[in-house]
């Protein structure tokens, strides 16, 4: 599979590189390599099974968010600030109230009849 960049060079997918970009925002998160190699893992599983032979660097990115979001929340909005140009606190109060929402849905009891 072959990875589409911003600049249209056409460069063959790497776990490493999907790991690397994720590094910078796992730094003093208790985040270890080996939880890279998973979620890079995970992102390859994921664009893989969209069956393309070419994908762009915004589809990894979207890939990526999931499965980090999942490792560790900090590094996950560190991540989606850069890549989805968070430009305000605003956009930051945004991602955490949804954040927040989604915890208060998993921990919500289930309804019985």
């Amino acid at each position: 599979m072959n990875v589409i960049k911003r600049s249209g060079v056409v460069e063959p997918f790497s776990r490493e590189k999907v790991a690397s970009g994720v590094r910078k925002a796992c730094q003093g998160r208790p985040v270890t390599e080996g939880d890279l190699a998973m979620l890079a893992q995970k992102v390859e599983e994921v664009v893989r099974q969209t069956g393309a032979s070419q994908i762009d660097t915004n589809e990894i990115g979207l890939s990526i968010l999931g499965p980090l979001r999942e490792l560790d929340e900090v590094a996950y909005l560190r991540f989606a600030s850069v890549y989805q140009a968070f430009e305000s606190l605003e956009d930051f109060e945004s991602s955490i109230a949804q954040l927040r929402a989604d915890h208060q849905a998993d921990t919500r009891p289930a309804d019985s009849e």
